[in-house]
């Protein structure tokens, strides 16, 4: 069983030192409100020696594709080969609200931007002319993009995280693995389903595909006391932009917790951030969550393994640097339970 661990950028070196130590696999960097990615990939990557890292993810709107590649190398080099490029195009409220990045044809943009950072990290020299990216613009006479870091392997995989039914597929078809969020056993089933359908069109099949399901993690004998740590965590997805176009609450609506999400959203958008946390449905965040024991955690595992997850990635949740660290060892005991 592979693990992965979402870091924080306070606590992302201790964080990912002792992952390391416990024999995690790979150590993640997300992109959104507190910090950027980068920053701290590298920063944990000269403190580290054999876990592997991975942006998730690089928002798409808010780096050009050669900027990109350019990080992408820098990451694998320092990291001497460990890195992972994760991907996504975010959301429409980021995209336009921070990047002035209309939000339309997410599709068409992730394929254009796939290709172009892929045949950047090949070295070759990138001329493109599509409906999304033109390099160089129409009428310039400047020098097509060739990346020149020294290369330390061949080939750096691609992840892409994505929700919808035609957005797995298109991650089946053109990267090297999926990142989820909001994932129960059986909507990752589901999920599975999409992802073959795009290797297929690619004439490929899911072996070797990397399927890594984000998961918030509370350890705790209380169950209440569990779920409370992760609520705030659930009000923000569930509660930001544009309820029409919030790609959680629509999944949280495919999964029963409609009218449940909507009002979550409609006391966060309101200011209630308290009336917000409490509306969150238990029952949803349960299913998409490890809370609890480490018995319970374990069961959990296992029933994620089974519905054909490659790598668990964790969110320990908890107030305090030692607090992640128990979460840390409590994921790796049940780990060790399965695996015996």
């Amino acid at each position: 069983m592979r693990l992965g661990v979402n870091l924080t950028y306070q606590s992302a070196v201790r964080v990912a030192q002792e992952a390391e130590r416990l024999g995690y696999d790979l150590a993640l960097a997300p992109e959104g409100y507190r910090s950027d990615a980068a920053t701290v990939l590298g920063t944990v990557a000269m403190r580290t020696r054999t876990i592997d890292l991975a942006s998730a993810v690089f928002q798409i709107p808010g780096r050009t594709p050669a900027l990109t590649a350019l990080t992408a190398s820098t990451l694998d080099a320092l990291s001497d080969g460990r890195f992972r490029l994760g991907l996504g195009v975010s959301n429409p409220d980021i995209s336009e609200g921070w990047y002035g990045v209309p939000f339309d044809r997410p599709l068409g943009r992730t394929r254009e931007y796939v290709d172009i950072v892929r045949r950047a990290l090949n070295r070759e020299q990138v001329v493109h002319v599509g409906e999304h990216y033109r390099l160089p613009p129409q009428g310039s006479t400047a020098t097509p993009f060739t990346l020149l870091t020294q290369p330390v392997r061949r080939h750096i995989p691609i992840y892409l995280a994505a929700v919808g039914p035609r957005n797995l597929e298109l991650a089946g078809e053109i990267s090297d693995g999926w990142l989820g969020v909001f994932c129960t056993p059986e909507t990752l089933t589901q999920a599975l389903d999409h992802l073959r359908t795009g290797r297929n069109k690619a004439g490929k099949n899911l072996d070797g595909f990397e399927v890594l399901p984000g998961l918030p993690v509370s350890v705790n004998d209380d169950p209440d006391q569990a779920m409370d740590a992760v609520r705030g965590y659930f009000a923000h997805f569930l509660g930001m932009g544009d309820r029409r176009r919030n790609f959680y609450c629509k999944l949280a609506g495919r999964m029963g917790f409609g009218q449940e999400a909507a009002a979550v959203h409609e006391r966060y958008a309101a200011g209630d951030l308290k009336g917000a946390r409490a509306a969150v449905p238990a029952g949803f965040a349960d299913r998409v969550s490890l809370l609890g024991p480490v018995t319970r955690i374990a069961d959990r595992m296992r029933e994620y393994l089974k519905s054909g997850a490659t790598t668990l990635v964790v969110s320990p949740f908890a107030t305090t640097g030692d607090g992640q660290l128990d979460i840390l060892h409590a994921v790796a005991a049940a780990r060790e339970s399965i695996e015996r």
